[in-house]
């Protein structure tokens, strides 16, 4: 498979601050992997390289090439990446309605603007979406009316109104309780089986659904480990990521960690 992503020593700033040093990553298509990592370990920073939110430290060594190019038109890139996070979803005002939510993914914008042009089929397109995803009795409801779970909903749909090769999951499940949570991710199961290639990005065990093979830990800006799922999350090796003392807990394909000398109790 044709590499989607390629990172080659890359280094980037946050200001003043250091986010990430010297990391090197590539993804290929139809790959499924997750980057772990605590609070501050660079993940946000990471994908911003990837949506050319941010650039990289300029160094001969490095490189970031995205789907085959070093230079990309950032709107036509952005057309091949659908992204749900909560970080979007706290963009959005409580007045925009679910319609317009999935609208606003046609231009990358938060919301729908008077300069903004849609055609039918765009709004058919977004009628549809939302009616897969559970939510299409919600499209002329204001967005702060809906639940966690609802919105995000609103935002998987929105991700795939170009019908993406890739969907970067960053935190997704953040704020919802165990139904909504359960739900969404069974949603994201069912794109993974029609192929899409996901990127996760998360701190928590219990996001990374069985279908992801492989498991990039990342910690205070660089690489800590890179290999298959059944390597990576051990209780040495998240122990090593998280600092403190973790047993792994395995059950119908999920992970869940708990403190070490507790999984029998």
């Amino acid at each position: 498979m044709n590499p989607i992503v390629e990172l080659r020593q890359v280094t980037a700033y946050r200001g003043e601050t250091k986010a990430l040093e010297e990391v090197s990553l590539t993804v290929r298509a139809g790959e499924h992997l997750v980057i772990l990592g605590p609070n501050g370990a660079g993940k946000s920073t990471l994908l911003k390289l990837i949506t050319r939110e941010l650039y990289p430290a300029v160094r001969p060594e490095s490189r970031v090439r995205l789907f085959g190019q070093e230079r990309h038109n950032v709107w036509s890139l952005r057309r091949r990446l659908g992204i749900v996070s909560h970080e979007l979803q706290r963009q959005y005002r409580d007045s925009v309605t679910g319609l317009d939510v999935v609208l606003s993914g046609f231009f990358w914008s938060t919301g729908t603007w008077p300069h903004q042009a849609f055609t039918p089929a765009q709004h058919e397109h977004a009628y549809q979406l939302l009616a897969r995803f559970g939510v299409g009795a919600l499209a002329s409801v204001p967005f702060g009316h809906m639940s966690a779970g609802e919105q995000r909903r609103c935002l998987l749909a929105r991700a795939l109104v170009h019908d993406p090769a890739v969907l970067i999951l960053d935190e997704p499940t953040n704020g919802l309780d165990v139904a909504a949570r359960f739900a969404f991710l069974g949603l994201v199961r069912e794109l993974m089986a029609e192929g899409k290639t996901v990127l996760l990005v998360t701190h928590r065990l219990d996001e990374v659904v069985p279908e992801i093979e492989r498991v990039v830990l990342l910690k205070e800006g660089r690489i800590l480990a890179d290999g298959p799922k059944a390597e990576m999350l051990t209780d040495r090796w998240l122990t090593r990521l998280y600092g403190v003392p973790i047993t792994v807990v395995e059950a119908n394909g999920y992970y869940q960690v708990v403190p070490a000398g507790e999984a029998q109790r």
